[in-house]
């Protein structure tokens, strides 16, 4: 019997650093789809220093991970500033966005609901 390999592009049955996975290029937005089901995704994120995501909204909650360096995120008419080691919430359906402060790396996962 054959395994299915749900998290796809990484090593299984070892260890290392997501940071290693997505390298971050100047002047430029990079990523790497892990997992993408209707229910969820989980994506890695490389932006160069002064790069951006777009206002945006999602169907989901959005968690973010900050990997390395440093990104300010608006939600709504909030800003915060979350740097390495740090993680925050966005709210589904409230607009975002994404600013590199510094060349950063991030790790997205979108939690929607299930489809009734």
């Amino acid at each position: 019997m054959g395994t299915t390999t749900l998290i796809k592009k990484l090593p299984h049955s070892e260890v290392f650093r997501l940071e290693d996975m997505v390298l971050v290029d100047a002047n430029q937005v990079s990523s790497m789809t892990i997992v993408q089901k209707p229910s969820i995704g989980i994506t890695l994120f490389s932006l160069g220093k002064g790069e951006g995501i777009k206002m945006h909204t999602s169907p989901g909650d959005a968690m973010v991970q900050i990997l390395s360096g440093k990104a300010e995120i608006m939600i709504g008419e909030d800003k915060y500033t979350v740097q390495v080691g740090e993680t925050i919430i966005l709210p589904a359906d409230i607009p975002h966005s994404l600013q590199a402060v510094e060349s950063f790396q991030m790790l997205l996962i979108v939690v929607k609901p299930d489809k009734e």
